[in-house]
């Protein structure tokens, strides 16, 4: 039998994983990495260091196969034209005077609808920085909008974090998902009160291509919208009639259903591939994710964190929003944190009598609030999707970390125990 790792293997392996992240080590191998050496340093055997990382990845199969069956939804939002048109329609109804709150909804809806908060980040950063010229707003209040709406709109999405958490606690993924919506909207609010204070902070955007999208093969508004609706309405069918249907069949679905209304089902081989290469490195990662979760649950971690918060007389539901903040700026990945937090800590907060809905929404709130450390992708793709250059995306960071802690202060009030 494995001997448990220590504290000292623990905090090696989390501090190797983010020094090599930040010295731009793929995050697969990074965990990887970080996980061998935390299990040796730790006081296990190189045998049972692998047995803990594969079995950690085990552990995380389940929501790699969900998280490739999105692939198909996503691949027909992003590459049908869908995710453009939502994005559009939402900013022409709403109007440029509402701008700044019309860019941060229409990057909500579309993570909200299922596209995976980067992708939402490149599709709507075009059309904000043609509203920013127009209004005469920063380009730091429309990054703000995009990347903290696409925020909001994760807590609620059937995108990888919520998968995962939901697989983790073994909950339907729309319950998880509605479990996320008051701090998706306070957070959305507070994302534009925030905008509008930075609005005339920073450079202004005086220089940028208008695309010309051909409207000819653009879908209705109700036809892109109608494919993660359908997602959406099959995923209910458990909560509301106690009828399962495996968000393994329903997101493909969502994604085939999609194509039929829009008449894009000629192009549904080459949608199915694009998804299917996008949701590929997020799944690679996930497992990736689990070496370093099979470390850290067959550590003294828990023992110690249980031991600190009785010290301090927290209540222990405060371990869901701590991990899972925790684990996001550690990792800077919404999807690596909630994957973690959840398989680590999931049994220690059931055990204590937290329930499963409360301990999926606090931990999924906390892994989507800071996944834009500069030791992570979202970073530097909202930076070139922007055109800014380091100095002036680090400026971005207090605030989007501001509403992150919003996000998770309103989580951890509603589910915590503290009402």
């Amino acid at each position: 039998m494995n001997p448990e790792v220590n504290l000292v293997g623990v905090l090696v392996a989390m501090t190797l994983t983010i020094l090599l992240i930040f010295r731009r080590i793929n995050p697969p191998y990074a965990m990887m990495a970080g996980a061998l050496a935390g299990g040796i340093v730790g006081g296990v055997s190189l045998t049972g260091t692998l047995d803990f990382m594969i079995g950690g990845a085990q552990l995380l199969t389940p929501a790699v196969l969900r998280i490739l069956a999105a692939g198909v939804l996503v691949g027909v939002l992003i590459e049908s034209g869908a995710a453009n048109v939502i994005a559009n329609t939402i900013v022409a109804k709403m109007g440029e005077t509402r701008a700044l709150l019309a860019i941060t909804v229409s990057a909500l809806v579309l993570t909200a609808v299922g596209v995976f908060i980067a992708a939402a980040v490149i599709t709507v950063a075009p059309i904000a920085l043609m509203i920013a010229k127009r209004t005469k707003v920063s380009r730091l209040s429309v990054l703000i909008a995009v990347v903290c709406g696409a925020r909001a709109g994760n807590v609620i999405s059937p995108n990888p974090n919520t998968i995962a958490v939901a697989e983790s606690f073994s909950l339907p993924l729309t319950t998880v998902m509605f479990a996320g919506l008051a701090p998706a909207i306070i957070g959305t609010a507070f994302t534009y009160f925030i905008v509008k204070k930075v609005s005339n902070k920073g450079s202004m955007v005086t220089d940028i291509k208008e695309e010309n999208t051909d409207e000819i093969d653009q879908p209705s508004f109700k036809a892109a919208i109608s494919g993660p609706m359908f997602a959406i309405l099959i995923l209910s069918l458990q909560p509301l009639f106690d009828i399962k249907v495996d968000s393994l069949l329903a997101l493909p679905a969502g994604g085939f259903f999609g194509a039929i209304v829009m008449k894009k089902t000629k192009g549904l081989t080459s949608y199915m591939s694009s998804g299917l290469q996008k949701m590929s490195g997020i799944a690679i990662l996930i497992l990736a994710t689990g070496t370093l979760a099979g470390i850290i649950v067959n550590s003294s971690l828990n023992h110690m964190i249980m031991s600190g918060l009785n010290t301090l007389d927290l209540p222990i539901s405060f371990i869901a929003p701590l991990s899972g903040s925790f684990m996001a700026l550690a990792t800077a990945s919404a999807t690596s944190s909630a994957a973690i937090s959840s398989n680590v800590f999931g049994e220690i907060l059931l055990e204590n009598g937290v329930s499963a809905l409360a301990s999926a929404a606090m931990i999924n709130a906390g892994a989507v609030a800071f996944d834009h450390m500069p030791h992570g992708p979202l970073f530097h793709i909202s930076r070139d999707s922007f055109f800014m250059d380091i100095k002036e995306r680090l400026k971005a960071l207090p605030y989007e970390t501001l509403i992150g802690i919003v996000i998770v202060v309103v989580s951890t009030i509603i589910y915590g125990g503290l009402l």
